[in-house]
C-alpha cells in the first residue's frame, strides 16, 4: 500500500472508530481556551478541567488577569504544576493582549507565539477550535501516534508538525489530532498498544512495534 493509499484509508478508519471528537478542555470563549491550553503544559486535560471550573468563575475577563494579585492566581492554579511560571505567563499574556491586541485572541500563529506562555501546540490549538484554521496540535499523543503508524520518523514537534501538514488535507488536520487523543487514550496508550483490537490497525504500518 503506497502512502497516497493508506492516508485515506487511515482518515476513514479514525472517522468510524472516533465520529465525535473534541478538545477535551473545557472553554466557553477564546480566552478561557487560550488560558486552558497554557495550564495543560506537563498536566492532564482532566486535571486543568477542574481548576479552571473555579479559575473562570473568579477571573472573567482579559483585565482580570491582568490586573490579577499573582500570588491569588497561583493558589487558583496550583494543582496544574509549575503554577509560579504559569501565573507568570498568564499575567504578561494577558497585559500584551490588552496593549498590543485590544484585549482580543489574535488568530494568526505569529500573533499568538508572541504571546508569554503560548507555543505552537497551544497556538494551533486556538487556530483550529477557535478560528476554524487548519492546524496541527503536536501533543505527546500526536508524536506517540504519528510515529507508530508510520507516518513520521522524528520526535521533534515542528517538524512532525510540518511533515503531517504535508501529509493529511488541511481540512482533516485538527480532527485527526483530536482522534489522535480518543486514539490514545483508549488503545494505543503509552504503556503498551492494543494491536490486536485496534480499529486503524489496517492504516498502520508499524502494528505491535514499539
Amino acid at each position: 500500500m503506497t502512502e497516497k493509499e493508506r492516508i485515506p484509508l487511515l482518515l476513514e478508519l479514525m472517522d468510524k472508530a472516533y465520529p465525535e471528537v473534541k478538545c477535551s478542555l473545557n472553554y466557553s470563549n477564546p480566552l478561557e481556551m487560550l488560558i486552558a491550553t497554557q495550564l495543560s503544559a506537563q498536566c492532564t486535560d482532566a486535571r486543568v478541567n477542574i481548576v479552571t471550573e473555579k479559575l473562570f468563575e473568579r477571573y472573567k475577563t482579559v483585565y482580570d488577569y491582568a490586573e490579577a494579585d499573582i500570588e491569588e492566581l497561583q493558589e487558583y492554579i496550583r494543582s496544574a504544576g509549575f503554577y509560579k511560571n504559569k501565573s507568570k505567563n498568564i499575567i504578561s499574556c494577558c497585559k500584551r493582549l490588552i496593549d498590543v491586541y485590544g484585549g482580543e485572541v489574535p488568530d494568526t500563529m505569529e500573533d499568538l507565539t508572541s504571546l508569554a506562555g503560548t507555543g505552537r501546540k497551544t497556538a494551533n490549538l486556538v487556530l483550529g477550535d477557535i478560528f476554524g484554521k487548519p492546524a496541527v496540535v503536536v501533543d505527546t499523543h500526536c508524536i506517540r501516534l504519528s510515529n507508530r503508524i508510520g507516518l513520521v520518523k522524528d520526535k521533534d514537534p515542528v517538524k512532525i508538525e510540518m511533515k503531517l501538514k504535508k501529509l493529511i488535507p488541511p481540512e482533516r488536520q485538527l480532527r485527526l489530532c483530536h482522534q489522535f487523543v480518543y486514539h490514545g487514550r483508549a488503545c494505543c496508550t503509552a504503556r503498551k498498544p492494543n494491536c490486536e483490537g485496534c480499529p486503524i490497525a489496517a492504516a498502520c504500518k508499524r502494528v505491535g512495534v514499539e
